[in-house]
């Protein structure tokens, strides 16, 4: 393997899924059937947004940005996958595996802080339900976007900056699928001390401490619907809320048990199932949760299928 003079390798060679080689077909054709479901739903998300007025609302602004976001998750990863399966090859360049870990951090991040704008849209909607256009104002959610984009650009270039500055001189054998930041560090034959407590620290502040927030904001919506008096209240406020605790739950609850709780080193086969769950599957589901859920995306999906057949 050639290295340069600090002794890096030029590439790292991706086991990819723990599958049998007989099943590389049936699993391309599924990850492609993911990848592009995903593409497709989210496209028609930001579609439907854009061309039904009655969704020019501060949570499907949100939601929109999230839609945007995961298309990009998804295509840091599963083009590669795809590629690699197709090609049966398993290398990835140097070049390569570090953006892959820069634009997975960004989006991942990202998707973090938009999930608690969200979830702060939804407490202000209940809780302060008079005075919810005066707070939640279109410069507002500006700027929740904006500051989700420069906190997760932040985290992101610091991350890979100080994993650019580690060597890499002895196994270039990644047990996972994509350039995962943890899987890289076993790997180093550098100091991974300063890494490991940024990856703590900024973890913390861009995941840990969103959902945080995000639980506390249920926390008041909770004690709020529970003081409704009347049945369809109560049903009427949870519904606007289903959704986001869905994919709340499936980002989160993925995040959890791959970084907090992580798996022994002899056991990597967990750690890619699991990654597969929020860097596929959950940007593949957040569509069909927010349309099949949710009365005023099936209301504004109706609306466009009659513009077309009163067209036709």
């Amino acid at each position: 393997m050639k290295r340069d003079n600090q002794s890096r390798v030029s590439e790292f060679l991706l086991l990819g899924l723990p599958i049998q080689p007989e099943q590389q077909g049936m699993f391309f054709a599924l990850f492609l059937g993911m990848y592009l479901t995903t593409v497709l739903g989210n496209l028609l998300i930001i579609l439907l947004i854009r061309l039904d007025s009655r969704l020019h609302t501060p949570m499907y602004f949100f939601l929109s940005h999230l839609a945007i976001t995961d298309i990009f998750f998804s295509s840091v990863t599963a083009p590669k996958v795809l590629m690699n399966m197709q090609t049966q090859s398993q290398s990835i360049s140097y070049a390569g595996c570090i953006s892959q870990v820069y634009f997975s951090i960004l989006f991942a991040d990202i998707d973090s802080f938009l999930l608690t704008s969200m979830a702060y849209d939804r407490y202000v909607a209940i809780c302060h339900s008079l005075h919810y256009t005066t707070i939640m104002s279109q410069s507002l959610c500006f700027l929740l976007v904006i500051v989700s984009w420069v906190l997760s650009f932040a985290s992101a270039l610091l991350h890979t900056l100080l994993l650019a500055h580690l060597s890499f001189c002895g196994d270039n054998i990644l047990p996972h699928f994509f350039c995962d930041i943890s899987a890289l560090l076993k790997l180093s034959s550098s100091d991974t001390t300063t890494n490991e407590l940024v990856i703590l620290t900024v973890g913390g502040m861009v995941i840990i401490l969103p959902f945080i927030c995000i639980l506390v904001s249920y926390g008041h919506i909770g004690s709020t619907i529970l003081r409704i008096p009347s049945t369809k209240g109560i049903c009427k406020a949870l519904s606007t809320c289903g959704s986001h605790l869905s994919v709340v739950s499936l980002y989160y609850g993925a995040i959890i048990g791959l970084y907090i709780f992580p798996s022994s080193s002899d056991s990597n086969g967990k750690d890619v199932i699991v990654a597969v769950l929020y860097t596929l599957v959950t940007p593949m589901l957040n569509p069909f949760i927010y349309s099949l859920r949710n009365r005023d995306m099936k209301g504004a999906m109706g609306n466009i299928l009659s513009r077309g057949k009163f067209s036709l």
